[in-house]
Formats: structure tokens, sequence, C-alpha cells
């Protein structure tokens, strides 16, 4: 298995910004940010040990997990399960993990939403903010530098092909990753009140069978939607944000398509993997629920009924009438998110073709 260190992915981060953005000096200023910030989120979970030892070091057993591709409806379902059902753990919480910290923190997050990251997000594709319920995905990024978003935000730019670093079959951090989800679940539990934990986390998508090793008794939502629509959708959502941030579309063409072209690999790459697991029977299909996304839209009533049977969720009178009253809007929605694929180099037969196995068996009406 790979060894990746933290040194080097942040001296890879920082070159990588450099040489592709020309931004030499400005994240010199955040790398010397990051080690201090780290080093006080590490210390209040220390006192959450200290004043909270029951609940500091419980590990959550049973999560609900939301995993996907972005843009595959995973953030609309994960946030009406987490306000309606459950809980799960908002942007800021992601970043200040400590229960105590989060003490102080909270009176200043109308400060610090003028400094987030999630300022750079279009609200026509994904509407976020500190105080919104997020991908788990996040938290890797904020507590190892590493995973997922760092890979789709930055070191995809990198000279060298990196994707072996964020790669589970050459170099698997599940263990370590779960470890920390866990207790952190388990936080956010404990201070909600409540009875269950809806994650999310797109990167289950590519080690799904590392999930179901650590959390046996966890139970996973699977968002699929039609290859043609999710790995554009969620290529416009990248670099949506990369173009408010650093000018996506006035880098050199060279760049931009080297960069387009391992994101395309990446995103068709979480398909496949999950689709080859699911095939092969490494999923204990028991505990995994596939949704489609046309039914999220289209029969969403019926479809949120089926999910709370799979999750042994009584349903009240309450939820039963807003699930009712959900549908209704769903089904008149219409999103302004628009995307087309020539602008990411792509073409409907090479996504049919290299999808097929996806559409043969998620995208064939049994769903």
């Amino acid at each position: 298995m790979l060894k990746i260190n933290t040194s080097k992915r942040l001296w890879a981060t920082y070159t990588t910004i450099g040489k592709t953005f020309g931004q030499w000096f400005s994240p010199l200023f955040t790398g010397l940010f990051i080690p201090g910030f780290k080093l006080k989120v590490i210390l209040y979970n220390y006192l959450d040990k200290l004043f909270l030892p029951k609940v500091a070091t419980r590990r959550l057993k049973t999560p609900i997990l939301i995993v996907g591709n972005p843009r595959s409806g995973t953030t609309f379902l994960q946030r009406f399960l987490a306000t309606h059902v459950g809980t799960g753990s908002e942007l800021w919480e992601l970043i200040f993990s400590s229960l105590i910290l989060q003490k102080f923190v909270k009176p200043f997050l109308p400060l610090l939403e003028k400094f987030s990251p999630t300022k750079h997000h279009s609200t026509e594709a994904h509407k976020t903010s500190l105080s919104s319920v997020e991908t788990d995905d996040a938290s890797i990024l904020f507590r190892y530098n590493d995973g997922f978003f760092l890979y789709g935000f930055i070191l995809a730019w990198a000279e060298e092909d990196l994707f072996p670093w964020f790669d589970p079959q050459q170099r698997n951090m599940a263990e370590r990753d779960f470890d920390w989800l866990s207790r952190m679940w388990s936080k956010k539990l404990y201070k909600s009140k409540k009875d269950y934990y809806f994650g999310k986390l797109f990167s289950v998508s590519a080690n799904m069978p590392s999930f179901q090793r650590y959390f046996p008794d966890g139970k996973v939502l699977y968002m699929v939607r039609d290859p043609l629509q999710v790995i554009p959708s969620g290529l416009s959502l990248i670099t949506g944000v990369l173009d408010k941030k650093f000018g996506f579309w006035n880098l050199p063409k060279e760049k931009r398509e080297r960069y387009l072209n391992r994101m395309y690999l990446a995103l068709k790459e979480l398909l496949i993997r999950f689709h080859a697991d699911w095939t092969t029977n490494k999923i204990d299909k028991t505990k995994v629920k596939i949704v489609t996304f046309n039914r999220l839209m289209n029969d969403f009533d019926n479809l949120m009924f089926e999910i709370l049977e799979f999750l042994e969720i009584e349903k009240s009178t309450e939820l039963n009438e807003l699930i009712l009253e959900t549908a209704k809007t769903q089904n008149e929605f219409q999103s302004n998110h628009q995307y087309n694929l020539e602008k990411f180099g792509l073409n409907e037969a090479q996504i049919k073709i290299e999808c097929k196995e996806i559409y043969d068996t998620f995208l064939n009406g049994k769903f």
C-alpha cells in the first residue's frame, strides 16, 4: 500500500496551486495557519475526552449513509432525512469537531461565513453555507488534509497523475477515516439528542466493502442518476467553484483539458467501482438500498415510505404529511443549473459505452 504522509500532500498542494494558478504567496499564509488551527482543534478534542469522556470516546456503530456521485440527489436526500428524521453534521461542525470548541465558535458563525469557502459555490448548482448539512468527506479534508476533496479541487491539477494517492485499491485509509468519523458522528448524535445519524460520503462509492467491514450494522442509501446527467452536472459543480476562485475558464486550454479528463475518469470510477463490488457480491445487499434520481424527483412519497421501511423507522403523522407535501413540490421542481457535455470535452456515445454496465444494472427499471 502506498504511504503518502501529510507533509508530502501539503507540499504537493502548495506546488500545484503555484504552478497551476500562479498563486505562490497566499497559500503560504494558509499553510502557516493550518498547523496552528489543527493543533487547536486537536487540543479541544482532548478537552472533550477530559470533560465528556463517555461521549468523546464513543463510536457510532449504526450510521445511515447516503452514497453516490455528486449531483445524484445525495444532498437533497441527506438534508431531508437529517432535518425531519434524525440529524447530520453542518459544515462548521465538520471543521470545528470538538463539542467544547463549538460552543465558543457558534456565536461567530455570521462573521466566519464571510471567509467561508462556500461563498465560491453557485447557488443554482449547490446551495450551501457553514450552517448547512454537508458531506462528511469535507471532514477528512479538514482533519487529515486528505481525501476526495483534496484530489478533486487541487491535486487533480498536478503535472503528475496523483490519483493513486486517493485510490483505496492502492492506498486504503478507510480504518483511519471511519475511526475518526464514527467518533464525530457519535458526538453529533449526543448534541442533537436524535436517534439517527444521516451522513454522506461520496468516496464510499469506491470502497463500500471497507465501510461494511467497519460498520457491519450500518445502512446505505446508494443514489444512482443517469451518467449522461450526473457526470457533466458534477463537473459543472466543481468547475463552477474553481472558476469563482481561480478563473477556471481563463486558464490555459491544455491545463483545463488535463484536469477535466482526470475528473471525468474519477467520477466514472466511482460509478464503476460500486457496480463491480455490487455485481461480484462484495457488498451485503441487505444493508444497501438503491435509490434512483428519477424516483427521488417523480415518486418521492412512495420512495420515502420504502426508505423508512428499509431503515426500520416508524413514520409519524406529521412526517407522513410532510412527505406527501414534498412529493408535490418535487414533481414541479425545475433546476436552473445548466450544463452540457461538449463544454467538458465529452459526448453522449462515449459515456453510454463506458458506463453501459451502470445502465444495464441500475437504470433498467428494476429500482
